[in-house]
């Protein structure tokens, strides 16, 4: 048994603590588990076109199968990340994990039908809407917070891994085993990374105590909580969960209608697809990366950068707006898929700033709880992308002139909700109004 003594600890900038190996190892382990939860998403669309001509279905009808998916998943991210006050982070994430599996295995049964697919997405989304927030809330304690970027990010590049990996693995596995061994194989490994983590995973030294730990514990300024409302209204949290929201969108609408655009308007085969999906999803980690690198790099300088904190991402949103622009208009193959490595993917950078500049305003105790908010808004989007793309390509005269339309109502989201951001995300500002120290960390001293 692990004997957890409950106490606050205060860290500044003079005494902040390193981070060490088993922080890391800690972040690759959640790099693993991103990864399983972004191949499970990806399965669906992977195996959209053998789904829709065995179950008979139109494309607003699939669109729905993958929105059941997101129907509880904002509702779930909320209410467990209110867990996370009451049971520590680790217990957590190793149920999520196991539930994973257990609603992924049952589609292997050769009688599943259509609701069979539809019942389990909607309980694979109940499993999966915390995992960000609670995984996230998890690495945060591990790593002060100018350390946070990078280690953020990388869990974020488990969801462009997630997709690369499953993108060739999966799509091999359709065409060689039929689609439903693409939901046995990803319910496996969730069963894998659970064993792992079940072994490995323990709490971090800046974790907040819980439960009746966090009733005992004594507390500081900087463990004073501020009110929620006051959090959820300010400019940061509106445009950041706004900026996320739309970025989601994008990464939501490339799952389930990527594959079937390539091969529909493109012209592509199934191997060719998913290779470019997967070539796509390697590049949204590269984008990643190389904003936590930078992040990190300038946080340990104690340098900033020219523009306000908050301002760069919205901008980056405004840059993939242009390139879904191209992306949706253009004829030509050579200028249209390019759009797909890289300039439609620093979209993706706001969910990552969203998260570490919503956390530098929210207290220790409450981070868990406002991340889950976080994740309630912006997964909505994993909602609504799947049916009104599928509406609008069903609706309009050929596949071709819907997907056009589609992708176009996308890049004037990416344009609004970039516009906001660059003028209203302003962390450091909002922490000041909101009274939160620049190294809040209410730790949990561990013995083993």
């Amino acid at each position: 048994m692990e004997a957890v003594n409950a106490a606050a600890r205060r860290t500044g900038p003079a005494d902040a603590v390193p981070a060490g190996r088993r922080a890391w190892t800690t972040t690759w382990l959640l790099l693993a588990f991103m990864l399983v939860n972004f191949a499970d998403k990806a399965v669906l669309g992977l195996a959209g076109p053998e789904i829709m001509k065995e179950f008979g279905l139109d494309r607003q009808e699939f669109g729905a199968a993958q929105a059941a998916f997101f129907s509880l998943f904002s509702l779930s991210a909320l209410g467990v990340s209110f867990l996370t006050r009451k049971v520590r982070t680790s217990v957590l994430l190793l149920a999520m994990g196991l539930l994973w599996s257990a609603t992924q295995l049952p589609v292997l049964w050769g009688a599943a039908g259509f609701g069979t697919l539809i019942a389990t997405r909607v309980l694979l989304g109940i499993a999966e809407g915390p995992s960000a927030p609670v995984a996230v809330h998890h690495v945060h304690g591990w790593f002060e917070q100018r350390e946070r970027t990078l280690p953020t990010a990388i869990l974020m590049v488990g969801a462009a891994a997630g997709v690369a990996v499953a993108a060739p693995t999966l799509g091999a596995v359709i065409s060689h085993f039929g689609w439903r061994w693409a939901f046995g194989a990803a319910g496996l490994a969730g069963l894998l990374w659970s064993g792992v983590w079940a072994v490995k995973g323990r709490e971090g030294p800046l974790a907040p105590p819980v439960g009746r730990e966090a009733r005992t514990a004594d507390a500081g300024p900087a463990d004073a909580e501020v009110p929620l409302r006051a959090v959820f209204l300010s400019g940061t949290f509106v445009t950041g969960a706004l900026g996320a929201f739309a970025a989601y969108w994008v990464m939501s609408a490339k799952l389930t209608w990527l594959p079937d655009y390539l091969q529909t308007v493109v012209g592509w085969d199934l191997g060719r697809a998913g290779a470019a999906v997967g070539g796509a999803a390697v590049a949204n980690g590269l984008v990643l990366l190389a904003h936590g690198l930078l992040a990190r790099r300038a946080a340990l300088r104690g340098t900033t950068g020219r523009l306000p904190a908050g301002a760069g991402a919205g901008l980056l949103l405004v840059a993939s707006a242009g390139a879904v622009t191209v992306f949706a208009t253009a004829d030509a193959p050579w200028i249209k898929v390019p759009m797909m490595f890289g300039p439609m993917a620093v979209a993706l950078v706001m969910i990552t700033a969203a998260q570490t500049a919503i956390a530098r305003i929210t207290p220790p105790s409450q981070r868990g709880v406002v991340l889950g908010a976080l994740v309630a808004v912006f997964a909505l989007g994993g909602v609504v992308s799947p049916l009104v793309l599928g509406r609008v390509v069903d609706s309009a005269a050929t596949a071709t002139a819907g997907y056009e339309d589609g992708w176009l109502v996308t890049a004037a989201l990416l344009l609004v909700t970039g516009i906001l951001a660059t003028l209203y995300m302003r962390p450091e500002r909002d922490a000041r109004r909101l009274g939160v120290p620049e190294y809040p960390s209410t730790g949990v001293a561990v013995s083993h």
